[in-house]
């Protein structure tokens, strides 16, 4: 992640913003301490089918709940040991 000042960030904005939109990432400072960081836009996940089938079956698996040692163990009970 590369740094810039914030003066040369106002002054070539339009540039900087091309190289985010490329996936570059930077730290936008103010006489030398970072004020903001300028990534790229991450879409929300839950609009993605395949994340959300993977959240769904992982969320199944945890109801389900695992074998320790024979014991089985939800994910609610382990809240209140």
């Amino acid at each position: 992640m590369r740094s810039v000042s914030l003066m040369t960030a106002n002054q070539n904005f339009s540039k900087l913003i091309k190289q985010v939109e490329s996936g570059e990432n930077f730290i936008i400072t103010r006489r030398g301490l970072p004020v903001a960081k300028l990534t790229p836009h991450q879409l929300d996940k839950t609009a993605d089918p395949d994340w959300v089938s993977a959240y769904e079956r992982m969320m199944a698996h945890m109801d389900e709940g695992v074998s320790l040692a024979g014991l089985r163990v939800k994910r609610e009970e382990l809240y209140d040991r």
